[in-house]
């Protein structure tokens, strides 16, 4: 009688002797992520402008293997957003923000705001985390992405623009990175349990004239095959996976966490 196969193994996630920063992480996917990174071991800076939220976060880690670093930082300071991403491992560019407003009336002010947070700053921070990465041969890159990135929809002209444009940098930076042993990936999700979800029902309600849970059903999970929001939890493993042993093959790719919504 044959002997059954052994059960494949997945490789664990061992990020000690790593240096990751996660930004916009004081809530939602950036603070799951700064805690799954810590968890695996690494020495995680956790940027965000929101210093209580960073104080909290820092709590919340301090009985994981590695190690939380707080770093209060807007990131329309590109200059100081370059100079925090050196000496990274592993970069996750997650900071975000959106307004719900047709192009005509959209202030021209936030989007460029907008587009520097969401754009320039990744950007910047790549552009700074690089030498290191590239000195040690060995580097990951995930930027957090959208189903807005793949795919359009009114009324978020400044998103859609922004996280299309970080789709095409991080290719660019796969194709650069490939000889010195640096992956870059995107992570789509779809609608994500986060404040800035939370906030988009409301401006939603007010743009369609219609109540947050008419929004959350016939608007946002419209096309949705499952009909739920994502967990931020869901996306940080998404981002482990991209940091592990296991994907050290997947480059220039889109890891899409949409519950079918892009399958129409």
């Amino acid at each position: 009688m044959t002997s059954p196969l052994p059960a494949p193994r997945t490789p664990s996630l061992d990020l000690g002797g790593r240096t990751a920063l996660v930004t916009g992480a004081a809530g939602g996917i950036g603070r799951a992520c700064a805690l799954r990174l810590a968890a695996a071991g690494a020495r995680v800076r956790a940027v965000d402008r929101d210093a209580p939220g960073l104080e909290a976060l820092a709590e919340r880690a301090g009985a994981l293997a590695g190690f939380l670093e707080p770093l209060v930082l807007d990131l329309t300071d590109l200059d100081a957003a370059e100079r925090a991403a050196a000496g990274t491992d592993v970069l996750v560019n997650n900071a975000g923000l959106q307004l719900v407003c047709p192009i005509e009336e959209f202030p021209p002010e936030v989007f460029h705001t907008v587009l520097t947070v969401m754009l320039e700053a990744p950007f910047r921070l790549i552009r700074g985390a690089l030498p290191h990465m590239y000195g040690r041969q060995w580097g990951r890159i995930v930027n957090i992405s959208s189903v807005h990135g793949l795919r359009a929809s009114a009324y978020k002209s400044a998103y859609v623009a922004a996280k299309h444009g970080l789709e095409g940098l991080s290719k660019t930076t796969a194709l650069e990175g490939a000889p010195h042993g640096v992956t870059s990936n995107c992570v789509n999700p779809g609608y994500v349990r986060t404040p800035l979800v939370e906030a988009q029902l409301a401006d939603q309600a007010r743009a369609h004239g219609i109540s947050e849970e008419r929004v959350l059903s016939e608007v946002l999970l419209k096309d949705s095959a499952v009909k739920r929001l994502l967990e931020p939890e869901e996306v940080a493993e998404a981002v482990a996976y991209l940091c592990g042993p296991q994907a050290s093959f997947v480059t220039g790719s889109s890891l899409v966490l949409d519950g079918g919504w892009t399958a129409h």
